[in-house]
């Protein structure tokens, strides 16, 4: 029997409707044959997406509410999430929220085609490996993960694929702690605003998806990542057919950023922009009562010189259709590195082209990582490089942080006798059992003082909050 592809799949499902009009006898043969190809395509689908989709088991700390008056009591908890392999190497990504607060995280991958089950009767045993956090950015919902593996299978991101309302796509992943349980359904939307406080456009599905399948993949018919599944919009907290994933294209810009850099730059115009509504388009009388306005122009900036101006309605960015704030703002993650930004806006009755020579501003976390020494910054007992807190040397760190000194976290280290602290690159240490920290010499002289077991309590800063990260030294 001549058997199809999996990217012919819904051709075939279309042409079991057509097989209705055919006599009896013969809509029963060509349907069985339909059916069994379709069955067989679906099953090699899936052989060949699982093997990348892991399961992300998270130990952190989180605070209990006892009730009502009464104090919060924080406890230890364990979350269990998704991931995706995107290199054979032991990279995965994930979601941001499913890493968030993490004392220790563990992958642990299917078993690999092909392998003896264990001894006795049951499934092969699955590989559980120590995965320590690359880098997280917190406006997508992303994060990097390392584990120290070779030879993994991966599903590389395709972000020069455009999905389609109505195509049919498949969520891998953990739903409840259920290991590669994959689920079907279409894409509802390409672009939607999920969350009105999340500059971000979604893919929506209505692909099952439940608690567990974050940071699965959502892939197509030929088994290519269209994006990374997020969230769900449910009253009971069940799969009601509204989930959302984020876009490959941002997944592998974000992607890049966090391996090469540690976090993500975002090209910058120098404008400032609002969305456009009814009342602001009637009240400026404006062309159309939807979009994104100029509403600023930065004297002496990248825009201004393009000749971009005030009033100015954004149409497009680099080819792309922008209606919303959210859509400039992808867009602007979207847009390759060195080139100039091609935009397209109304001005009045007429439509200009401009090309922005957007600029890339230099992360602090660039500065920390040039100023640590891995011969004298190293602290080996709790695995990272730190840099002090120092006005004259980081004067932008220090003028934005919360507490005025500390030792900032540099980068993590790859040394597996180092405790599992839950520290991530570019936060900044306040504190150690309440022992305020000005130094990273003042640091290491309240570790040296606590013996093998003794509970530590970090007050760090993370992107503007502070928190605190509890463990026990080994």
């Amino acid at each position: 029997m001549r058997t199809h592809p999996p990217r012919r799949l819904v051709r075939r499902l279309a042409a079991l409707l057509l097989a209705a009009a055919l006599p009896a006898a013969a809509r029963a043969a060509e349907g069985g044959d339909l059916l069994k190809q379709v069955d067989g395509a679906l099953q090699r689908l899936v052989a060949r997406v699982s093997p990348a989709v892991v399961q992300v088991q998270v130990t952190g700390y989180g605070a209990e509410g006892a009730g009502r008056g009464e104090a919060s009591v924080l406890v230890k908890q364990r979350t269990i999430g998704s991931g995706v392999v995107v290199d054979a190497d032991g990279w995965i990504m994930t979601n941001q929220h499913v890493v968030r607060g993490a004392q220790r995280i563990r992958v642990v991958l299917p078993a690999a085609a092909g392998a003896p089950p264990a001894k006795g009767a049951g499934p092969a045993r699955s590989r559980v490996y120590e995965a320590r956090v690359v880098g997280t950015h917190a406006e997508s919902d992303l994060a990097l993960l390392k584990i120290d593996a070779k030879g993994l299978p991966t599903l590389p991101l395709h972000p020069s694929r455009t999905p389609r309302e109505g195509q049919l796509v498949f969520a891998v992943g953990s739903p409840e702690g259920l290991a590669s349980t994959v689920t079907m359904g279409v894409i509802s939307s390409v672009a939607r605003q999920a969350d009105p406080g999340v500059p971000m456009l979604f893919i929506q599905t209505d692909a099952p998806i439940n608690p567990g399948n974050s940071g699965g993949p959502l892939v197509d018919t030929d088994g290519a990542v269209v994006g990374l599944n997020a969230f769900i919009l449910s009253q009971s907290g069940g799969s009601q057919g509204l989930g959302f994933a984020i876009p490959a294209p941002v997944v592998e810009f974000v992607y890049e950023g966090l391996r090469r850099r540690g976090h993500v730059h975002r090209v910058e115009l120098g404008v400032a922009v609002t969305q456009v509504t009814p009342t602001l388009a009637a009240g400026l009388g404006l062309p159309r009562d939807y979009g994104v306005l100029v509403t600023d122009v930065a004297p002496g900036g990248p825009a201004e010189k393009a000749g971009l101006q005030r009033d100015d309605l954004v149409e497009q960015v680099d080819g792309r259709a922008v209606e919303s704030l959210p859509a400039l703002s992808t867009a602007l993650y979207l847009h390759p590195p060195g080139g100039p930004v091609r935009l397209q806006v109304r001005r009045g009755d007429a439509t200009r082209l401009l090309e922005v020579a957007g600029v890339e501003t230099a992360h602090p976390a660039e500065q920390v990582a040039a100023l640590a020494s891995p011969e004298k910054d190293l602290v080996p007992r709790l695995g990272f490089l730190g840099v002090d807190v120092d006005p004259a040397r980081l004067p932008e760190l220090a003028a934005s942080l919360r507490l005025p000194s500390g030792v900032v976290v540099a980068a993590r280290t790859a040394d597996p006798s180092a405790v599992e602290s839950g520290l991530v690159a570019f936060d900044v240490i306040h504190a150690i059992n309440r022992t305020p920290v000005t130094s990273l010499a003042g640091l290491r002289t309240v570790l040296a003082a606590l013996p093998a077991g003794a509970p530590v309590v970090l007050q760090i800063e993370r992107q503007g909050q502070l928190q605190y990260l509890a463990f026990e030294l080994e």
